[in-house]
């Protein structure tokens, strides 16, 4: 079995579908054992309560720089034992320091095609926003690994999503999380967990 621990900051949709294909035996050997929130009153601990899984809150707020943020959240993750450790919506940009110990072991989900739209500033709302005003036809989501570069990792999985006509920011993050986001995520999870994933050159290869 794989020790998955998911890092969540808000709501935790993310987390909801992570916990649904598992409940689906869709995360192959893996089993999300620990749910980690940098707010102490993000809904997603109330998903991880209501399916009987461990939480633990570690609150920026009462660490006094990224460092020391960041050594704390290593030891979390090392002391949890995590094999997988899955960005759902945790929005602290977390310093080598954690990356470093668990290389091509940590992912995120980024509610664009990357290299679009991504890099630092460029989250939630913000990401939806500026592709409506560059006029994207076609958007989507990207899961990758975490690396020391904001959204710079190597590319797991990407799905398009096409933009229309009187999106908003709103509708068009909707139907990205809807038709993309919560789909590759789960999806990537378990190639991780089957050992279908390596990474030549920087570049994540999966097996087909």
């Amino acid at each position: 079995m794989k020790n998955i621990v998911v890092l969540v900051s808000g709501g935790g949709t993310n987390l909801q579908a992570l916990i649904d294909a598992e409940k689906r035996g869709e995360l192959g050997d893996g089993k999300i054992t620990l749910v980690v929130s940098s707010k102490p009153d993000a809904y997603a601990l109330k998903r991880a309560k209501d399916n009987f899984i461990r939480t633990k809150v570690l609150a920026r707020s009462e660490y006094a720089d990224i460092a020391a943020y960041s050594k704390a959240m290593a030891d979390t993750l090392k002391e949890a034992g995590a094999d997988l450790v899955v960005y759902a919506g945790f929005m602290t940009i977390l310093d080598e320091q954690v990356c470093r110990a668990f290389p091509n072991r940590m992912m995120n989900v980024h509610p664009a095609l990357i290299p679009s739209f991504c890099g630092k500033g460029y989250y939630g709302l913000k990401v939806h926003e500026e592709a409506l005003k560059k006029g994207v036809k076609i958007t989507g989501a990207t899961v990758h690994f975490v690396t020391e570069e904001c959204d710079g990792g190597p590319i797991i999985l990407q799905k398009a999503v096409a933009v229309k006509n009187g999106d908003t920011p709103e509708i068009l993050q909707k139907r990205v999380m809807q038709e993309a986001e919560w789909k590759i995520l789960p999806e990537a999870v378990k190639l991780f967990c089957e050992d279908k994933i390596k990474v030549e050159n920087g570049i994540a290869v999966v097996e087909e």
